[in-house]
């Protein structure tokens, strides 16, 4: 007698819930915040301002860079300090395509962004050939960052480096290459960078209705991020990174190489980045290579430390929660903010281990546990 064997049901992507949940986010980003914006009166309550609108827009642009991190350090122990090299990549390949949609309209009526006409350049250079088109520009944003992202990562991964040798490579490589963006002869505006943006697809970029398509795609593109975060880790190629993350020889000696799963999860996570930098640029207005400063990929790693790695929702909150105090204390106490932020990061080490997330989550547990006990 022949004995059927039963496999275990995949686990839907998200509880009922959980779907609940992300139709109601979904709907707030997509109707209800850009209702209160164009239409609710300014002088009501209920008025959401644009000032308010665009910090919305540029946090979701840092949560799409923590989420990145948490793939990679929070699901597969990578832990780099150089992801602020992809967002300003992402956002560079944006940017030279927004300057070159200035046209006529600069200072200087000419053809080149203002920054060539003043140092005299008379063409441009090579690597500007393709920014005058919007899907090159895409492809770009997509494929630049992920080939310096597979190259770097082929190398140091067949070499097996990591954990803090990983770290400080990283740090080097982004600090690097902002030394290079800084120089005028690269052709990326030197110490400015690129501002003063008029026009995206040919619609003035200053306008009311072209910032609220910029913070719904923003919003889209931060959920459609999140789904597909929540696909990998739920899927073997996620169970693969966790247990790469936990005791990695292990894997090996079950067959398995690990450098292609960290190759991948690598990639795509320095793809994330830059889509979150090229959001990032037209809602802010500038791009410059401090963009790229080591400051700036170390706050990434503490967005996911503060909200909870390996938890996919908590580094977005942990964005939410950092960015939204640097906000106010900049406004409100600005000399403040640096010592706040150490402070923060040595409090969740210490106390906070699983971040924000774990914490409410243990709280929750308990609150259950103390309804059921008899």
């Amino acid at each position: 007698m022949q004995t059927s064997i039963v496999l275990p049901e995949s686990s839907p992507l998200l509880s009922k819930m959980g779907w609940t949940a992300f139709l109601v986010v979904t709907l707030v980003l997509t109707a209800i915040i850009p209702l209160l914006n164009i239409w609710v009166d300014p002088t009501s309550v209920l008025h959401m301002s644009d000032f308010m609108v665009a910090l919305i827009g540029k946090i979701m642009c840092y949560a799409i860079c923590a989420l990145a991190m948490d793939l990679i350090w929070g699901y597969t122990g990578i832990l780099s300090l150089g992801h602020g090299l992809f967002f300003a990549l992402g956002g560079y390949g944006m940017g030279m395509y927004l300057m070159r949609q200035i046209g006529l309209d600069g200072n200087y009526k000419s053809e080149l962004p203002d920054f060539m006409v003043f140092l005299d350049w008379k063409t441009l250079p090579w690597h500007w050939a393709l920014s005058n088109s919007f899907i090159a520009t895409l492809l770009i944003i997509i494929l630049v960052p992920a080939f310096i992202a597979f190259i770097f990562g082929f190398f140091a991964f067949r070499s097996r480096i990591k954990g803090v040798y990983f770290s400080i490579i990283t740090q080097a490589l982004t600090f690097a290459t902002m030394l290079l963006f800084f120089r005028n002869e690269t052709g990326f505006g030197g110490n400015n960078g690129f501002t003063d943006f008029k026009r995206i697809l040919d619609i003035p970029i200053a306008t009311q209705g072209t910032r609220m398509v910029l913070f719904v795609t923003t919003g889209l593109t931060l959920l459609g991020f999140y789904l597909l975060a929540k696909f990998l880790v739920q899927s073997k190629f996620g169970r693969l990174l966790q247990a790469i993350r936990d005791a990695e020889s292990r894997v090996m000696f079950c067959g398995y190489s690990p450098v292609p799963y960290k190759l991948a999860i690598w990639t795509l996570s320095a793809v994330m980045c830059a889509v979150a930098g090229a959001l990032y640029v037209p809602q802010v207005g500038i791009i410059n290579p401090s963009e790229m400063s080591p400051a700036n990929s170390i706050e990434i790693a503490i967005w996911a430390a503060v909200g909870g790695r390996g938890t996919l929702l908590g580094p977005i909150m942990g964005a939410f929660i950092v960015n939204g105090a640097k906000s106010w204390l900049t406004m409100t106490a600005p000399e403040f903010w640096l010592y706040f932020l150490g402070a923060l990061f040595i409090a969740v080490t210490l106390f906070l281990p699983n971040g924000v997330l774990g914490l409410i989550r243990k709280l929750g547990n308990a609150s259950l546990a103390k309804r059921s006990a008899p």
